[in-house]
């Protein structure tokens, strides 16, 4: 009996190991060329964005199945088209800051059956002026004379 289950926990432990290597080199084929990417500081309201470069460096077909931003503000594009290996195609990413101050958005891509790679984006929004120039109050003394 000991060596039925010596057995059966060897064969387990050796197909977990295959499957884990299976897996990371099927998480390998998606190969961006940046993760993340930092915009510094932009105009609030003004829309950005970024185009992030990949390269299918795994032996099969790569199909990007969806590319999901953690919110609204956030607006990836991709192809649907399935990459050949060797490959290239990219992801653009735009972003429409609504709010001042730092953000981060994570953008998640999910490819090849259920496999996920996320990459992000970030910066800090600074609050336009409502007018092109400052308010000059001697202006108002100037007109009336």
């Amino acid at each position: 009996m000991k060596k039925f289950l010596l057995l059966v926990f060897g064969l387990s432990a050796m197909m977990a190991g295959f499957a884990q290597s299976s897996l990371q080199q099927a998480d390998e084929s998606l190969h961006f060329k940046e993760l993340s990417y930092n915009f510094g500081k932009i105009p609030q309201g003004r829309p950005v964005e970024h185009v992030f470069e990949l390269v299918n460096k795994g032996k099969g077909l790569l199909l990007i199945r969806h590319v999901h931003a953690t919110c609204g503000c956030t607006t990836p594009e991709w192809s649907q088209e399935p990459i050949a290996p060797g490959a290239s195609s990219s992801i653009k990413v735009g972003f429409n800051a609504a709010s001042e101050g730092h953000f981060s958005k994570t953008i998640t891509i999910s490819y090849n059956g259920n496999l996920t790679k996320t990459i992000e984006i970030s910066g800090d929004v600074y609050k336009t002026p409502a007018t092109s120039a400052p308010l000059n109050a001697s202006l108002s003394l100037i007109k009336s004379n």
